[in-house]
């Protein structure tokens, strides 16, 4: 049997082994370390009335299209690219659409390669979390310091990267889906465990108020809605790249548009949740809020050194993350390793030790200084032009009566005439206005 035939049939088990696999590849560190701090800066309660109108315009249009995209196709992003445009164009095999499908299998590997790098810290952090060094003996910041500079996390690096490697080596069924059942649902649980420790704390109630404090002046700030469009945008990880990978993983009795639900549903709640863990500790202990690595690294270690249980507390914490980001790193991976198997029929195992080795060549020299400069480029640039690009070729190239069917498919009920409109005109016009406003302000998710 060839690794073609592999592919095809090793799909997700169930409905659900794909949404939670889904959400998995959704909750991330944008939840994490940059949703609690944007809904402090653009207005509390009120941030969350345009972020949730874009996750629902993202997610029923955007999410659904790459989902059926790729079961459409039986292929990820380059297979599926190249048939689009084949079926443009049946008399000429254009080589257009693979060259085009390259581009959100780049991205996905270039995100992979910062992603890996950060997934080692989280390991560090965990590891002196379960010895009790964090806690007692070292200080976070020059721990974080020492990890963060030019190749100063290479064996954790390289653990974590290794460590995901393996769970992706079962396939599909046996890997992907079944690490995603326990990690993504351990996430929650451990979330929500933190989320109500945090609320007895003293001085909680502050950072409740500048998480939900309604500030409606805010709303009529264009910034507000550019920054909800943007965190909405990359948190639903629309890249034209992962999603349309599990898709073409997908079984065709699915209803794409419940499961999109779903996942922009619990997307949201991981936000929420890390939100209603991060921000009250920082306040009850008197630290300024922050976005990105310091508030992960930094102020978040130094808080629980002050609580009753701290080591307990710390454990779970990062545990609780490192799920998050390894559920990520592994639909990143999963896109060029999928591109090499389709396309050139290569052993699961052999896809994996090149990208395996790629992924840990190019992480070793963008540990330090560039790590923020790469994954800065990679996430202004290529992400979201990934995605117009997946949707133009989805609603565009391959033309309405395909996209109907692609999505409805699966689905009992019929497809409502908001579909073409809503897909066609506004997912892609928001996909290009990220990409646009993205490059303008310097990132915008």
């Amino acid at each position: 049997m060839n690794s073609r035939n592999i592919i095809s049939e090793d799909k997700f088990n169930n409905k659900w082994g794909f949404i939670i696999s889904c959400i998995g590849s959704s909750v991330g560190m944008a939840n994490i370390w940059m949703f609690p701090y944007r809904i402090g800066e653009f207005g509390g309660a009120a941030f969350l009335i345009p972020y949730i109108i874009f996750v629902l315009l993202i997610g029923f249009t955007g999410v659904i299209g790459e989902m059926a995209f790729g079961r459409a196709m039986h292929s990820g992003p380059l297979g599926a690219f190249k048939k689009a445009f084949d079926m443009k164009n049946p008399r000429h095999n254009s080589k257009l659409g693979t060259v085009i499908g390259l581009i959100p299998v780049i991205g996905s590997l270039g995100i992979a390669i910062g992603y890996s790098v950060i997934i080692g810290w989280i390991l560090k952090f965990l590891a002196d979390s379960v010895t009790g060094t964090i806690i007692n003996d070292e200080d976070p910041a020059q721990v974080f310091t020492a990890l963060s500079r030019n190749f100063g996390s290479i064996p954790w690096h390289l653990l974590g990267l290794v460590l995901t490697l393996i769970c992706m080596s079962f396939g599909i069924a046996r890997g992907i889906e079944k690490v995603n059942k326990i990690m993504m649902p351990a996430f929650f649980v451990l979330f929500l465990f933190l989320a109500v420790r945090v609320s007895f704390l003293d001085g909680a109630a502050e950072g409740y108020s500048y998480l939900f404090k309604p500030d409606w002046s805010a709303m009529a700030d264009p910034q507000t809605w550019v920054y909800a469009m943007g965190q909405a945008f990359f948190s639903l990880s629309v890249a034209g790249s992962g999603t349309v990978v599990y898709g073409s993983y997908l079984k065709s009795d699915v209803d794409i548009v419940s499961s999109a639900k779903y996942v922009s549903f619990f997307d949201t709640l991981a936000a929420l949740l890390s939100g209603l863990v991060i921000i009250p500790a920082v306040f009850a202990y008197g630290m300024e809020p922050n976005s990105g690595p310091g508030l992960l690294f930094i102020t978040i270690p130094a808080v629980i050194r002050s609580i009753p249980f701290g080591q307990l507390f710390a454990i779970i914490f990062f545990l609780a993350v490192l799920f998050a980001g390894v559920t990520s790193l592994v639909n990143l991976l999963e896109s060029p390793v999928e591109a090499l198997q389709s396309r050139f029929g290569w052993s699961r195992r052999s896809a994996l030790l090149l990208i395996g080795g790629i992924t840990a060549a190019a992480g070793l020299f963008v540990e330090g200084d560039l790590l923020s400069p790469w994954m800065d480029t990679i996430s202004i640039y290529v992400i979201p032009l990934g995605a117009l690009l997946a949707g133009i070729t989805m609603f565009w190239i391959c033309g309405k009566t395909f996209a109907r069917n692609a999505v409805q498919l699966g689905r009992k009920r019929t497809l409502g005439r908001w579909f073409e409109p809503m897909t066609r005109y506004v997912f892609c016009g928001v996909a290009l206005i990220v990409y646009v406003l993205g490059i303008f302000f310097g990132g915008i998710g």
